[in-house]
């Protein structure tokens, strides 16, 4: 079994062992440890990602959960934020690097409710998206450099502002879930000017 998993997938192999030499500055003491089976099975997930060559599956809470969700721990605006966070949660797509990702700095169940926020424009302006009531704090990365793990090498941006999300339907559970993060749109910035009588007035 080892064998067959070094000589057909060697990327997968290496990049789980870049995840076990990470810088120890940038790991978290953790005390929820996982089992065992825990483990195997998030393997056995990650090498069925990598063998498929079909349509992506739908994503699951659990998934979305794992790779969008963030902890308090690094500084949100830490320069390597993205290279690491996307290392250590395996943000990938069929070994190849994603052009751009966001973490978001809040529980899985607030991000849930946005589904059924009313509907906003996209950042592409085509399809719609649920934003967010309050304002979130996250990062969004940006691919500067390859494009095959495990040489994926981000720019991150911190930012505050309103999620933008997809949703989609799971018939295992009945309910809408996230589907992709779309945007995190920062909220304008009022400016004050001087009206007739000599007063600042801050526009609605």
């Amino acid at each position: 079994m080892m064998r067959t998993l070094i000589t057909t997938h060697p990327l997968l192999l290496l990049l789980l062992l870049q995840q076990l030499l990470q810088p120890v500055q940038f790991q978290e003491v953790d005390t929820d440890f996982d089992s065992p089976e825990d483990k195997m099975e998030e393997f056995r997930e990650y090498l069925e990602e990598f063998r498929r060559t079909g349509p992506t599956r739908p994503p699951t809470k659990e998934k979305v959960e794992r790779r969008v969700i963030i902890e308090p721990g690094m500084p949100l605006y830490h320069r390597d934020y993205c290279n690491e966070e996307i290392m250590r949660k395996n943000v990938y797509h069929k070994q190849r690097c994603v052009t751009e990702h966001y973490f978001l700095l809040m529980q899985y169940d607030e991000l849930e409710k946005i589904c059924y926020n009313r509907f906003v424009p996209c950042k592409n302006g085509v399809r719609k998206c649920n934003r967010s009531k309050g304002l979130v704090e996250g990062v969004y990365c940006n691919l500067t450099e390859a494009f095959k793990i495990p040489r994926c090498k981000y720019k991150s941006f911190y930012r505050r502002g309103y999620v933008l999300i997809t949703c989609a339907w799971q018939n295992e559970i009945h309910k809408l879930i996230p589907h992709t993060i779309n945007d995190l749109v920062e909220p304008p910035k009022h400016r004050s000017f001087l009206n007739e009588d000599g007063v600042f007035v801050i526009p609605p």
